[in-house]
């Protein structure tokens, strides 16, 4: 098993999840740490920048500086200076991603919920990594926990344990599950039968042209490449749009990349304005794709 399981950012002054990796563990020590860690969450402004709180297999390790803290549920088996050295690095890559007027404005859950794949890169590398490969990062998190130890929480305080505090039940921290994409609109229904129309296109194309290279000539590679290339581009442009994904705008752009170079490579093949006609609809797509944000599901929704 992992030895970091999960972890997410939380904005301190109302413990609002601004993200969260979305991979996690069903065990029910494990389902009960997280139902834990969504009452602490809301509860870091009272203690100090440092805090760990054990379990009997898992343990919650948190740090926060500024306005912004990260958040881990960990086994017993990481130290608690590798924990912390995580969340630092965590910290720093989404300070240097999102500014603070950004974080201060946030007002829905998971506004941020595109870094989950800068957590996952981090979780990865920290639960890959050895402690000597970490070097000087690591002591100089050690030398602080010995100079000024984490507070020292207990998972049986009755708030946390609860999940109540005030008399108020507290806000779910969840991860990506508790959103959905917003309505889709006309324009992207129009987007998306001509990104298939446009699909379509390139694929009867590439292997028509497949058919005779394959009986004629093997010169003809490039062009079914820039037929077949374009087509699984505008097919996985319709997935984005549809299917909310990590790293969201980079895929985006790979994806319009991919079908404007496989349109200029296609030239001769296909006149000026079929190629400006693909590229209009790829740009569409891509401008469908990001204005189409996530929206809060209701709470009551019986998911």
């Amino acid at each position: 098993m992992s030895m970091i399981l999960f972890a997410c950012v939380v904005r301190v002054r109302d413990g609002l999840p601004l993200s969260a990796s979305t991979d996690f563990y069903h065990t029910q020590e494990f389902l009960e740490i997280r139902r834990r860690l969504k009452t602490l969450a809301l509860r870091l402004a009272q203690y100090p920048g440092r805090g760990s709180a054990q379990g009997r297999d898992l343990s919650i390790h948190f740090s926060s500086s500024g306005d912004v803290a990260c958040m881990a549920i960990c086994s017993h088996r990481c130290p608690a200076a590798m924990a912390f050295c995580f969340l630092e690095t965590l910290w720093w890559e989404f300070t240097a991603s999102y500014d603070t007027t950004c974080i201060g404005l946030a007002s829905r859950p998971y506004a941020f919920l595109e870094f989950d794949s800068i957590i996952q890169k981090v979780k990865w590398h920290f639960n890959h990594v050895t402690s000597a490969q970490l070097g000087s990062s690591l002591e100089k998190i050690q030398e602080e926990l010995e100079f000024q130890p984490p507070a020292a929480l207990t998972l049986e305080d009755p708030d946390v344990a609860n999940g109540v505090m005030n008399g108020h039940t507290q806000m779910p921290l969840e991860p990506a599950p508790n959103f959905r994409m917003e309505p889709v609109t006309a324009l992207g229904v129009l987007s998306l039968v001509l990104n298939i129309m446009c699909a379509a296109l390139n694929l009867i194309r590439g292997i028509h042209l497949a058919e005779h290279s394959l009986q004629v000539t093997h010169e003809e590679v490039g062009n079914i490449l820039a037929f077949l290339i374009p087509f699984v581009a505008c097919i996985f442009q319709c997935y984005l749009y549809l299917v909310y994904s990590p790293a969201r705008t980079t895929k985006v752009v790979l994806m319009l990349l991919f079908i404007c170079l496989g349109n200029v490579y296609l030239h001769g093949l296909r006149n000026l304005w079929q190629i400006l006609f693909h590229v209009g609809v790829a740009s569409l797509s891509s401008h469908q794709i990001l204005t189409r944000q996530l929206q809060e599901k209701p709470a009551d929704c019986g998911v």
